[in-house]
């Protein structure tokens, strides 16, 4: 492990990176940049949750002023369309108003949820489930692990924030619902998603960074919520099994994982590497995951996310955007590319990497 000095000059370096990305020309396939750090999509609104994360810690002003600033001018500009993935970025503004108290702040919070729970706001599809709908793009029929961190962690957020117990027991409903159907209880792992009229997995890929958002979120939500007893420890055993089957598929040369975790020949990425060993860091720090089973892992996979961080705080091999695929083959294909939530889940493990425990 590096020392403390050594992280957070990563840490430094990483998030400055963040706060400058811009797309240099690449053609993106979505109604709205992905890469952009100026843009209201999820891959910001993960970047901006790791930026908050590390203000937190750092008390960086500028950082604090970063976040401000680019809420108050988006807001500014108008949400281009509310859906589960624009979502992502309505997560921090539930910290930011804590610390700003600012009443526009509280408003588009409370407007969100509004629209959240209402019955023509986001689509559900079946069993109640929150349907995936995009930019421009309803996606019927269809669920994502990746709902949990984009949409779900926001309203448990926000029915903490305001006091709105009905919020919690609906993100409680989607998370055991999404588990029902996207979890491969052979394996332990996520599929990519779930398809109600055709009652499949698609094509029951288990993809790195669609697991991820489980790993994190499960121990977020820890901190933030007092769950009931029962769902807490349901939730520990399907992170506790994730975390099982994720080490069996560690690539034993780095510690880290591929974009398709039980496909060695897929290539290594780095934003789901990151998370899941930020995950089980925690799990170990917290005393649920036992140290003496992770330990070498952690070693050896912190090595390796180090090693992908360039001179300029870049994380490099971060897979772009990436919607279900059909085969494994899909998922080998897409391409890598600097992204903020590469960044962002690199900042979390960072942070998790200087707390006393480690050192």
């Amino acid at each position: 492990m590096l020392s403390k000095c050594e992280i957070d000059g990563k840490l430094n370096l990483v998030a400055d990176r963040m706060m400058t990305l811009k797309n240099n020309g690449m053609e993106e396939t979505f109604p709205i940049s992905l890469i952009d750090m100026d843009c209201w999509e999820w891959p910001q609104g993960v970047g901006l949750f790791g930026l908050y994360r590390y203000y937190e810690t750092s008390r960086r002003e500028d950082i604090r002023e970063f976040l401000i600033r680019w809420y108050d001018e988006r807001l500014a500009e108008g949400i281009p369309e509310k859906n589960v993935n624009t979502t992502s970025p309505m997560l921090t503004l539930t910290y930011l108003y804590e610390i700003t108290k600012k009443p526009a702040y509280l408003d588009q919070i409370r407007e969100w949820c509004d629209w959240m729970m209402a019955d023509r706001g986001l689509i559900r599809t079946g069993d109640g489930c929150f349907q995936h709908m995009i930019t421009g793009d309803a996606n019927a029929d269809e669920i994502l692990i990746d709902t949990l961190f984009m949409a779900v962690f926001f309203l448990y957020r926000a029915g903490k924030l305001l006091n709105k117990p009905e919020y919690i027991q609906e993100g409680s409903y989607q998370m055991l619902s999404h588990i029902k159907y996207l979890l491969d209880k052979k394996t332990g792992l996520f599929c990519h998603g779930f398809n109600f009229k055709r009652n499949d997995n698609y094509g029951g890929v288990h993809w790195g960074r669609g697991n991820c958002w489980y790993t994190v979120v499960v121990l977020e939500l820890m901190k933030e919520v007092d769950l009931e007893a029962g769902l807490k420890r349901f939730l520990l055993n399907v992170y506790e099994n994730q975390v099982a089957a994720l080490k069996q598929y560690a690539d034993p040369d780095t510690g880290l994982w591929h974009t398709v975790i039980d496909d060695e020949s897929s290539y290594l990425e780095l934003s789901g590497s990151a998370a899941f060993l930020f995950g089980i860091m925690q799990g170990v720090r917290l005393g649920i995951l036992p140290a003496d089973e992770y330990h070498e892992l952690i070693e050896k996979a912190m090595a390796g996310v180090i090693s992908y961080i360039e001179a300029d705080g870049t994380v490099g091999n971060v897979s772009y955007g990436t919607p279900i695929g059909m085969d494994k083959e899909f998922y080998k294909n897409i391409i890598c590319c600097p992204m903020t939530y590469g960044q962002a889940l690199v900042i979390l493990l960072l942070q998790e990497a200087l707390a006393d425990y480690w050192h």
